[in-house]
């Protein structure tokens, strides 16, 4: 089916529109916030919420290639949110293991659970009760950046710690 060229053009600049809206209502500066937690919000979330978080200590751990070893900066990372954990003992959380697309599935899922497992035993080392943690690998099948670069590669070796 030939869609003739002024309805094409209309539908293009409908859609290009539509784009143009979505992205302007996603983008909110700071003082859009103010009220939401009472005071004025940076983006940081409330005191002990799940948008604190990710946004103040950060929900996420970087490993070398083919590698389950902690860097230094991991740890760093861990610490804070132990520290963070520790002090809002009401969440749950779940550790999610990950890999990137080089290496067969099973190979992955086994690399993400050994991820998750090292990152679980190191928090329960700094004193987030073991009972409150859960873990998953999900190996290469969630990717957060697509392509066949170290760029992702390295964006999808992770563990990712969920508040629940």
């Amino acid at each position: 089916m030939v869609i003739p060229a002024p309805i094409n053009t209309a539908l293009r600049a409908a859609a290009m529109l539509l784009l143009v809206v979505a992205i302007a209502a996603c983008s909110r500066s700071a003082t859009d916030n103010v009220g939401l937690t009472g005071v004025g919000n940076t983006g940081a979330g409330a005191p002990g919420s799940q948008q604190e978080f990710i946004v103040t200590v950060g929900d996420r751990v970087f490993f070398e290639t083919d590698s389950s070893s902690l860097t230094t900066e991991a740890m760093a990372t861990l610490d804070k949110q132990a520290q963070w954990l520790n002090q809002y003992a009401n969440y749950r959380i779940m550790i999610e293991g990950h890999a990137d697309e080089r290496g067969t599935r099973e190979y992955n899922i086994a690399l993400g659970a050994r991820r998750a497992s090292v990152v679980v035993n190191y928090l329960v080392s700094r004193g987030v009760n073991a009972q409150r943690i859960t873990s998953q690998s999900f190996g290469k099948e969630r990717p957060v950046a697509i392509c066949n670069d170290i760029s992702c590669w390295s964006q999808n070796r992770r563990a990712v710690t969920v508040v629940q």
